[in-house]
């Protein structure tokens, strides 16, 4: 990670869970840190926390509304230059059943695991671009829901959405290595973790409760994302799936 020190990661959905792991983990490698998220106060609860370890901003903002979004992306040029790394973690699980056709859940969830994925996407690389900076790294965490149809209920529309997340990540790679561009772009796909994910926005007034079945914590995602970002020059890593022992599914 010595190559990244000093530069800037800017990691979506950051004040909480594996965001927040991620952001912990990158400050502590020398990064400088832009945290987006709605919920400023835990960002600046984290930014306390972490200011003798490293550099973390602060930025407010809805993804899923575009040009909230572009403000962020404004402030980060204005403030730290522009992008190096992106880590789009922001994510939104609605359980909904397809027969029920609940258009505003599915909305809610492609805004911002499909849309907001593409704009950060396009804003980062244009940052990445217009400074002529090649080795930039954009890591999507995406799901194994996006390898397989999940059996829990109501799953199949969070499913679709990170289908199509990983479609646009392997789409991306495929487009910016045919532009001879050396920007990487990864996908890190994490089984059952134990997240705030399952409540934030859930519909129902018994929020799921995983305690019981095998997961995995936000530590060990970030451990993941280290170890991709952490890759010599030459080497990208596609796709990453990590899971937890005794995962039967």
């Amino acid at each position: 990670m010595k190559r990244w020190q000093g530069r800037v990661a800017v990691v979506t959905g950051a004040s909480a869970g594996i965001g927040a792991a991620i952001v912990e983990d990158l400050v502590e490698s020398g990064m400088v840190v832009v945290g987006l998220a709605r919920r400023e106060d835990r960002l600046l609860e984290m930014k306390n926390q972490l200011k003798n370890k490293g550099t973390l901003h602060a930025v407010k903002v809805d993804i899923s509304k575009e040009e909230d979004l572009k403000k962020a992306f404004k402030w980060i040029k204005d403030n730290v230059g522009g992008v190096d790394v992106l880590i789009n973690n922001a994510g939104v699980l609605v359980n909904t059943f397809t027969p029920d056709g609940n258009i505003e859940d599915w909305r809610k969830m492609y805004d911002v695991n499909v849309f907001a994925l593409g704009a950060c996407s396009r804003e980062a690389i244009n940052s990445m671009k217009e400074r002529q900076v090649d080795d930039g790294h954009i890591i999507n965490i995406n799901s194994v829901a996006s390898h397989r149809l999940p059996v829990a209920p109501g799953s199949i529309p969070y499913s679709s959405s990170k289908f199509a997340s990983k479609a646009i990540t392997e789409g991306l790679r495929r487009e910016l290595a045919g532009q001879k561009s050396k920007i990487k772009v990864s996908s890190v796909s994490p089984g059952l973790v134990s997240t705030e994910l399952f409540s934030a926005n859930s519909t129902s007034s018994k929020p799921m409760d995983i305690s019981h079945l095998p997961h995995i914590l936000p530590k060990d995602i970030a451990d993941a994302v280290h170890y991709v970002l952490a890759t010599p020059p030459n080497v990208q890593v596609n796709e990453l799936i990590v899971r937890p022992v005794g995962d039967i599914i």
